[in-house]
């Protein structure tokens, strides 16, 4: 299963930057810059290597169906919803960055094989079905392959739609699974802000979870807007939708997502072991606008008004912050702002 350790490697990053600074004379420190860790530390080579397996984002049509489980608020479901609903149009903000335009960096994901790249069109993402389980039908501590069984009994039930063999428009289901605050999931927070994997029905398909860590470890799955637990302690950011938790749950949500149709079932494109792989997202760590360095998350969009940090515009007036991803074409970190 593939594994999202994200926030898990800001906070790595953050540690080796410490590290760093400690051999630094003590008299020199208060000169030192972290940007220029650049001089102490080699980086290799980003490479995320396409392994000749399906992907998702060649599919014309992508549907999205949400699985809240535990205590959200009506709002909170609404920010979610909003940010999956922006993924498929534009916000409407002519020459601003979109979440639609982060997106389409996914669309370069086309592998190698001529049919796939033939195949490939403009994606249709939709916001498909969403179920409630406000009862913590399988209680409040969750093992990871819980999620598993979650998405399986929504299917069974058909509050969700099933994965089907062949569809004549060619939709694609994708199942994410969000928990409140108040459930405990194994490995979260200790190595895991969300995860994706896979499963079989009919056909094999993709799903991923993200948990809400406001209450459990925002220091480490809502950072920049909670200070971290390791490294500088600059002060947070303001969350564009006012809640930190949700706001640290897009970033994860935009991560794992990515992730799930960049590398649905462990052949698509990703670095290292495949059973804890570097993918799109957790390619480019801490990084959100430009000249982004450990502990900085870069150059954002300030709102005016309420003085929150964004990057990306979204429908119903939305704003999000959404993390960088490595493009292939570049073959670099490329953030919106």
């Amino acid at each position: 299963m593939a594994v999202l350790r994200y926030q898990r490697i800001v906070m790595h990053v953050m540690l080796v930057c410490m590290a760093a600074l400690s051999t630094v004379d003590a008299a020199a420190r208060p000169l030192f810059h972290w940007r220029k860790l650049s001089a102490l530390v080699k980086e290799e080579p980003l490479v995320l290597k396409y392994h000749n397996g399906p992907l998702l984002t060649t599919t014309p049509t992508l549907n999205l169906h949400l699985i809240w489980y535990g205590n959200f608020s009506s709002a909170q479901r609404a920010i979610v919803a909003d940010f999956v609903q922006s993924l498929g149009m534009e916000s409407g903000k002519q020459g601003f960055p979109s979440v639609f335009t982060w997106w389409k960096t996914t669309e370069a994901y086309r592998g190698s094989v001529p049919s796939q790249i033939n195949q490939a069109k403009p994606l249709t993402r939709r916001l498909g079905k969403q179920k409630l389980d406000e009862a913590y039908s399988l209680g409040k501590s969750l093992k990871r392959s819980d999620i598993a069984v979650l998405v399986k009994s929504a299917m069974q039930s058909r509050a969700l739609a099933p994965p089907q063999k062949k569809k004549s428009n060619g939709e694609v289901e994708l199942y994410l699974v969000l928990t409140s605050g108040d459930v405990m999931v194994e490995n979260f927070c200790s190595s895991s802000c969300g995860f994706h994997g896979s499963d079989k029905a009919d056909i094999e398909y993709a799903y991923a979870w993200v948990g809400n860590s406001a209450t459990q470890c925002p220091g480490q799955c809502a950072w920049p807007f909670h200070q971290p637990i390791y490294g500088p302690q600059s002060p947070p950011l303001l969350p564009p939708n006012g809640d930190v938790g949700i706001d640290g749950m897009i970033i994860n949500i935009a991560a794992t997502i990515v992730g799930a149709v960049t590398n649905p079932f462990k052949s698509g494109y990703f670095q290292g072991d495949a059973a804890a792989p570097l993918e799109a997202v957790s390619a480019c760590p801490g990084k959100y606008g430009s000249g982004a360095y450990p502990g900085y998350a870069g150059k954002l969009l300030v709102d005016e008004t309420t003085g929150a940090s964004y990057n990306a515009h979204g429908v119903n007036g939305r704003t999000f912050l959404l993390p960088a991803m490595w493009d292939p074409t570049s073959r670099s970190c490329k953030t919106l702002v």
